[in-house]
């Protein structure tokens, strides 16, 4: 009886165990770098997952942002492959899907929270500017969330007229802007300020209402609302 796992790699007996603390205790139970272990056991079945889950973590910071990190950074990592990739960008999709799910067929005004959540997990950790826009209707709930432009780290060009054509040809009746500081800081550019100014007057021009602009960073949010911009 003493000999009949002796064939069995170490490494399995501490997979069993991770499982089983994920199950009683959640995601609460363990540190990023356990999570991420669960995550890479499927992509690596056959390997001793914690150094790489480990390394990863020391690379870009954070469960969040190793789960948020582009493919080509992900394969910079040795031991990363498209196994492991596919895995790590199966859970963020998932993860976006099931926070998305939150925020649409519904009044976003009632459940602002939940908004800025969807927004901070969708681009907060990107490494290049995106410009979001969030499309309304009349009792302002989305009825479009779409990617308007990406740009560089530090810019990204927005064009009005775009905007408010795609506005248009959704019947929207109200828009929020999106987009994010891949710096970190959400504090609003003077740029940003002017931008939004432009896209604010050519909206109201034509009954379409910017409720916000949002900027998302690892280091929080700002709202132009809030801040008295708009």
């Amino acid at each position: 009886m003493g000999f009949k796992d002796a064939g069995k790699p170490h490494f399995l007996g501490h997979r069993d165990r991770l499982r089983q603390r994920f199950r009683d205790g959640g995601d609460d139970a363990m540190p990023d770098y356990e999570l991420l272990e669960l995550i890479l056991f499927r992509a690596l079945p056959r390997r001793d997952t914690k150094p790489l889950a480990k390394e990863l973590i020391g690379k870009f910071g954070s469960f969040a942002e190793v789960l948020n990190a582009p493919d080509e950074r992900l394969a910079e990592v040795a031991g990363v492959g498209e196994a492991v990739i596919t895995e790590i960008k199966l859970i963020r999709g998932a993860a976006l899907r099931l926070i998305k799910g939150q925020v649409m067929d519904r009044p976003v005004l009632d459940s602002w929270s939940s908004v800025l959540g969807y927004c901070r997990a969708a681009m907060a950790f990107q490494s290049k500017e995106q410009f979001r826009v969030l499309f309304l209707d009349k009792r302002n709930r989305i009825i479009a969330d779409e990617v308007q432009q990406e740009g560089t780290v530090d810019h990204t060009p927005v064009y009005v007229r775009e905007i408010v054509k795609r506005a248009l040809e959704l019947s929207a009746t109200a828009i929020i802007l999106v987009h994010n500081h891949p710096s970190g800081d959400p504090t609003p550019s003077q740029a940003d300020i002017e931008m939004t100014r432009q896209i604010v007057e050519a909206a109201k021009n034509l009954g379409i209402t910017v409720h916000d602009h949002i900027i998302v960073g690892k280091e929080g949010h700002a709202s132009f609302r809030g801040l008295s911009l708009i």
